[in-house]
């Protein structure tokens, strides 16, 4: 059973608006069709505001006001002038802290703490790391006395890291010369929205960071205008696909970050607490909305059951419930569709013969929840591990030798992320070398740093975000 704590709430610094309208050319604007939408509090199903849908209009609007801020304004700008403005936008960032954590837990239903300690601090820490750059892009490109800026770039994030992947798009970009058209994810708006009134008080010139919010139309519209000189995406593999389709023939530059199936290997000779650790923060962190969430877990056989018996006791002592309270390790599904999906997962794992374990707690009435959950017994031909589950799901296997866990790991459409655990040098590198994986973390999971790039291969997109590498993607 997990412990008792008494609740700790955060409080709620953030004033949420009834209504909230586009950011494009330095002004709030309404939509040209007038329609609003809905974003709700996953842990309540209570609505937060009305939000505008984007036309293909307002796509025009936002994609003009972005060309006029790059010719007049932004590229033209001293590369050191370019960088306090980013660095300006990272300490007010910083400033603001706690109301854009309460604001992205509020909206996207993920722990406080995780918030609080990872997203925020991450979303500030590319901006710093970019500002950086700024005045020294020609040491990213050797070679160019001066490398040039692409132009205006269309960013388009998903709702499971909003406020992180919009600073892993703009922070690079304008940092570079390039002005950016943003289109958040219709679940979670609001701390994109936020960012933009940061954009707003920092001074950023009119243009250089246009907001557009709406659904898929809306981003659809964003891919297909004719005024972007790139497509920056985060999403699922299916919409990658169409991103391809719909840019083929053009001259429109395209980084796609999209699913993953990571495998996460435990060898017999890895320190098993640790290991357990690492299992656990590498698939329920986030509810496992991580597109390099290590879902599929790989066990040597000797220590199968031992990790089988720390892992079941160990998710008893996770605490699902109210996102605010700082003692929760596991918030709110984002949405009914994904609680949706996950539970159709879960089922077709049971249904094809997989043994389903889960925490023994119970969910909050209102809201959409679900326990810590892994399989064992799995095969390799079963759904639950070979598709994106993208929640609180776990999908055990066993094998032999390292070489038996590379094919099994390398056994995947996907090619985002993977785990090592060994207490072997040698064996780690050994089998990080083979492994199919754009990041392979040993004896860890879930380390980032803005310096360092992250991306992936095959059906988990290409290019990379982060370091001197994630430059070059808007860099010519």
């Amino acid at each position: 059973m997990a412990l008792a704590y008494a609740p700790s709430l955060e409080t709620t610094p953030v004033r949420i608006a009834p209504r909230y309208d586009h950011f494009i050319g330095g002004r709030w604007v309404a939509s040209a069709g007038g329609e609003t939408f809905a974003t709700v509090n996953p842990a309540t199903e209570a609505e937060l505001a009305q939000v505008a849908v984007g036309t293909p209009d307002d796509v025009d609007r936002a994609v003009a006001a972005a060309r006029r801020a790059y010719e007049q304004t932004w590229r033209p700008m001293r590369p050191a002038d370019r960088a306090k403005y980013v660095y300006r936008i990272a300490r007010a960032i910083t400033e603001r802290s706690r109301e854009l954590a309460v604001l992205e837990t509020l909206d996207g239903g993920k722990p406080i703490k995780e918030s609080r300690d990872f997203d925020v601090v991450q979303a500030a820490a590319h901006f710093f790391y970019h500002a950086g750059w700024a005045d020294k892009l020609r040491y990213a490109l050797p070679g160019r006395d001066e490398p040039e800026p692409v132009g205006v770039v269309g960013s388009i994030v998903p709702w499971n890291f909003p406020l992180l992947m919009a600073a892993w798009k703009i922070a690079p970009a304008i940092a570079c010369g390039n002005t950016v058209v943003l289109k958040p994810a219709e679940t979670t708006p609001l701390t994109a929205l936020l960012l933009a009134q940061i954009c707003e008080e920092a001074e950023l010139p009119p243009g250089v960071v246009n907001v557009v919010t709406g659904d898929g139309q809306t981003g659809a519209a964003l891919v297909a205008h004719p005024g972007v000189d790139k497509i920056a995406f985060t999403g699922s593999t299916e919409v990658g696909k169409i991103i391809q389709k719909a840019i083929a023939g053009t001259r429109k530059r395209v980084t796609l970050e999209l699913g993953g199936k990571a495998a996460n290997i435990v060898f017999a000779d890895a320190p098993l607490d640790q290991a357990v650790e690492g299992i656990v923060n590498g698939i329920y962190f986030n509810q496992g909305h991580v597109c390099c969430a290590g879902s599929r877990l790989l066990v040597q056989e000797p220590v199968h059951d031992e990790v089988v018996e720390r892992l079941a006791a160990r998710i008893e002592t996770l605490r699902v419930g109210d996102p605010l309270d700082k003692n929760t390790d596991i918030g709110a599904i984002n949405s009914a569709a994904q609680h949706a999906k996950i539970a159709e997962l879960v089922a077709s794992g049971i249904a094809e013969g997989a043994v389903l374990h889960q925490q023994s707690c119970a969910l909050p009435e209102r809201g959409w929840y679900h326990r810590a959950s892994f399989f064992t017994n799995v095969s390799q031909s079963h759904r639950i591990a070979r598709e994106e589950i993208f929640g609180p799901v776990l999908s055990i296997m066993t094998f032999r030798t390292a070489d038996e866990a590379i094919e099994k790991a390398n056994n995947t459409p996907y090619g985002l992320s993977a785990g090592v655990w060994t207490d072997k040098g040698a064996k780690s590198m050994y089998v990080a070398q083979r492994l199919a994986a754009g990041v392979v973390w040993c004896s860890a999971f879930n380390q980032f740093d803005p310096s360092s790039p992250f991306g992936g291969y095959r059906e988990s997109g290409f290019g990379r975000e982060g370091g001197v590498a994630g430059l070059h993607a808007y860099l010519s």
